[in-house]
C-alpha cells in the first residue's frame, strides 16, 4: 500500500519537475517607447541604426530586457520625442525615424512608455532657470511662468496633456492587446532649496522646479490609473541622487556633466538603478 501511494505521489511530482518554469513559458516580447529620459543621450555606447535618437545600449530599457530575459526586444526611444512622435515620423539631426508605435506587434507582451516632458518643455524650463549670479543681480525665474490670468503656465500645460496620455495608452493597447503597459515617471531633478552655486539654480527656483516635476509625475500616475495601466515611480527612489549629489552618487547629471550624459539627464549609474526599479515593477506585476 505504501509503495502504491509513493508511486501515485511520485508521478505528478515528476511531471512538475520536468515542466519548464512559468517564467520560461512566458518570455516577454518587450517594446520600449519614450524620450531622452529613457534613451540615454551621450551614455556610451550610442547605437545604430537611429544614431540621431542618441540612444544608449546601456539605457534602462535594454538593461531591463536583459534582466527579464526578454525573448524579443525593440527599443525605439528617441531623444527629443513628444507624444506626437508616437504617431508621426520624428525628425532628428541625423534624419527622421519611424513613428514609435510602429514597433508594436499583436504578440507584444510588455510595453514601457516614458513620454510627456518634451510636450511641456520641462528640460528647457530647467535650463532657463540657471542663474550664474544670485539675487539681487540675478532674478528668480519662477515669476516668468504665469499666464495673463495668474495661473502657473507649467501646470496649465501639464493638465492639457492628460487626455493625450489616456488616448496613447488606448492606442498602445489596440495594437498590442496582450501587452502589460507601464507608464514610467521622471526622476528627481532638484532637491529642496537646491545647492547653489554647485548647481546654479537659486533656492526659490530649485523649489519651483521640484514642485513642478512633482505635479507632472502625479499627473502621469493619475492618467496611468485612468487608462488602466501601470505606473512606475522613479522620482521617489531617486531622492538623494539628484544633480546636487556627488559624482558616483547622482543618477542625474548637472548642467556641466562629470559623466558621459546630456545635462540634466540620467547617467549610466542612473540607468542601472532605473533598470532595477523597472525590472522589479515588471516582475511584481507578472
Amino acid at each position: 500500500m505504501i509503495r502504491r501511494l509513493t508511486a501515485a505521489l511520485a508521478a505528478p511530482l515528476l511531471v512538475l519537475l520536468l515542466s519548464p518554469p512559468a517564467q520560461a513559458r512566458a518570455a516577454e516580447s518587450y517594446v520600449a517607447l519614450g524620450d531622452s529620459a529613457a534613451a540615454g543621450p551621450l551614455i556610451p555606447n550610442q547605437v545604430l541604426p537611429d544614431l540621431g535618437c542618441l540612444r544608449s545600449d546601456r539605457n534602462y530599457p535594454r538593461l531591463t530586457a536583459q534582466a527579464i530575459g526578454a525573448a524579443s526586444f525593440r527599443d525605439v526611444t528617441c531623444s527629443g520625442a513628444k507624444t506626437r512622435d508616437m504617431y508621426e515620423r520624428q525628425n532628428t539631426e541625423l534624419g527622421s525615424v519611424a513613428p514609435q508605435l510602429d514597433a508594436l506587434r499583436p504578440d507584444t507582451t510588455l510595453v514601457t512608455v516614458h513620454i510627456g516632458a518634451n510636450d511641456v518643455g520641462l528640460t528647457g524650463f530647467i535650463e532657463d532657470c540657471l542663474n550664474l549670479l544670485p539675487p539681487p543681480v540675478g532674478d528668480a525665474c519662477n515669476d516668468d511662468y504665469r499666464t495673463p490670468d495668474g495661473q502657473d503656465s507649467w501646470r496649465v500645460k501639464t493638465d492639457a496633456l492628460r487626455p493625450t496620455l489616456v488616448r496613447l495608452a488606448g492606442d498602445i493597447r489596440a495594437r498590442s492587446p496582450q501587452a502589460r503597459i507601464f507608464m514610467v515617471g521622471y526622476a528627481t531633478y532638484a532637491r529642496p532649496d537646491g545647492c547653489y552655486p554647485r548647481v546654479p539654480i537659486i533656492r526659490q527656483d530649485a523649489n519651483y522646479i521640484r514642485a513642478t516635476l512633482q505635479y507632472f509625475n502625479q499627473m502621469l500616475a493619475e492618467q496611468a490609473a485612468a487608462a488602466g495601466i501601470g505606473f512606475i515611480d522613479l522620482q521617489t527612489p531617486s531622492v538623494g541622487h539628484d544633480p546636487c549629489a556627488s559624482s558616483g552618487t547622482r543618477w542625474i547629471e548637472p548642467y556641466v556633466p562629470a559623466s558621459p550624459a546630456a545635462p540634466f539627464h540620467p547617467n549610466a549609474l542612473g540607468m542601472r538603478n532605473f533598470a532595477t526599479i523597472v525590472t522589479s515593477a515588471v516582475n511584481a506585476a507578472r
